[in-house]
Parts: C-alpha cells; structure tokens; sequence
C-alpha cells in the first residue's frame, strides 16, 4: 500500500496546540500535510487529527488555539505521574499486563464524570462525524489491550477521541460497548507503526520517549519496513520553553501554538524531503 502518512502523537492540551501550529506553518509555506493518505492520531494528536480531517479550515483550527482558554478545565500532569505510570509498566515483562497495571490505577482514582470529560472533548470537535479520508485512532483497554478505532469500528468519533485522550490518574476512563478505555499513549506517544504499509510517513509528536524500549521511537520506525522514507518532529528548544511544564494546562495553549508556528520554518525542508514525490 504505497502512501502518504501523517502520525500524531500525544501530549496534552498544549501538544494539540503546538501540532496545529506546526501544521498550520507548514501549509503556510506549501506543504499541506492535512492531505495525507492515512491519519493516526493519539491522545492529543487524536484531537489533531479528527480536527483536521474535518470541515473547518487548518488556519480557524489554528486560531482557536490563540483564543483564551476561558473556563476550560485545568488539570495537573507533573513528572511524579509519569514516573508511577513508569515504574508500573516496567514491573512486568509482558506489555499488556504492564498497561493493565496503569489501568488499575486508573480505576482507582476519583476523577469528573465521563459525561463532563465527553463534553469538553465534544465541544472541541468541530464535527462529530466520521471523515471520509482514513483516519485511526488509538487507545487501550484498562485490562492492557490496545485498540484502535476508525469509522467502520461502530464507535462515535467522540468516544473514540475521548478514550485516546483519557490521561490514566487524570480523567476518567471511557466506557465503549461496556469496555473501559484509557488514553492510547498508554502503549506509546506515537503508535507511528499503524503507518506500516506506507511509504511516505511523518511524525509529529509532542513526546517521544517510550515506557518500553519495543516501542520507542526508532523501533516504530524500523517496523515500517525497508525503504519507508519518514522524518520526526518534536518540539525545538523554543517550543518546550512555550509548552512548559504541565501539559495539561490550557493558558500554556497559545504559546505552544506560537512556537509550533515558528518551529515550522525550521522543519520545512526536512519535511518536504519526505513528503514530496
């Protein structure tokens, strides 16, 4: 299956941000990667890429970003979280009782309701319908099972969204057909390996680094197969600096849009070396 494939890893209300920036700064200066064969989206790339597989023009969907955070909710992501979603996954050799671990923790911790999560992720949704270009979406079941969903899964685009996005320990876990579902970065950031198939495949993703060394970044990428052109983009210097520390704090999105906007100019030729015929 020859084709181009646009890879949207998490990161966070702010990684949502900083990706339409870069891609809005990429198609500014002619290279519109919202024409992608295949769309992967996870956690916060899943945001991205059920955004820009819509109706709206990439430039509103950027500017939205600038707009104030208002009363949208705030929550906290910090290096401990991480480090418990670590040290559970490392506990055990086998990846699916590994993310099973992070899902009980999930279970066991006092979040909003999943009604209240569905509608902030709603509201950021400019359709609720599937795209007619192929778009997948990841996530994992709080038994450790990773799925994905497209639009011939019977699952609603929001649902899907919602679970790929339900940071474990942050929001709630997300029930799909009597499953519970949490956030698809739960097995990696990027899942850039649904790409294989395709030849041409860029990767945009607001983190990078792994639980697991079997799915790491360079590992992805060597399951593409021989002859797979592919580049990655994470945030530069100026973009961390923009994002700052908690990921999941809306007054940090129109830095992080800002700075992936910048960054774009930088990572226009790179790009373009993958991209282009």
């Amino acid at each position: 299956m020859a084709g181009r494939a646009l890879v949207l890893g998490g990161g966070g209300v702010t990684g949502v941000a900083w990706e339409l920036g870069i891609l809005a700064g990429l198609a500014e200066a002619g290279l519109d990667l919202t024409e992608a064969d295949l769309f992967v989206g996870t956690s916060a790339g899943s945001v991205v890429a059920a955004q820009v597989t819509g109706p709206t023009p990439l430039e509103e969907l950027y500017e939205r970003q600038l707009a104030s955070a208002g009363t949208e909710l705030a929550a906290k992501l910090g290096v401990v979280q991480i480090l418990r979603w670590g040290v559970a996954a490392l506990r055990s050799r086998d990846e699916r009782a590994a993310m099973a671990r992070i899902g009980a923790m999930a279970l066991k911790t006092k979040t909003i309701g999943e009604e209240e999560r569905k509608a902030v992720i709603a509201s950021r949704l400019t359709s609720h319908e599937w795209p007619a270009k192929r778009l997948v979406i990841t996530a994992v079941s709080v038994d450790g099972e990773f799925v994905t969903f497209d639009k011939d899964s019977g699952v609603s685009i929001v649902d899907a969204v919602a679970a790929s996005c339900a940071v474990p320990t942050v929001w709630p876990p997300v029930t799909i057909n009597g499953t519970r579902y949490m956030d698809g970065g739960m097995r990696s950031p990027m899942n850039a390996d649904l790409a294989k198939g395709y030849d041409q495949v860029v990767v945009i993703a607001p983190t990078i680094a792994a639980f697991r060394r079997s799915q790491s970044m360079s590992a992805q990428l060597a399951r593409l197969g021989d002859g797979v052109r592919s580049v990655v983009l994470a945030p530069d210097a100026a973009a961390k600096s923009a994002i700052g520390t908690n990921v999941l704090d809306p007054s940090r999105r129109a830095p992080a849009a800002r700075a992936g906007r910048k960054q774009a100019t930088d990572a226009l030729d790179s790009v373009a070396k993958v991209w282009k015929d």
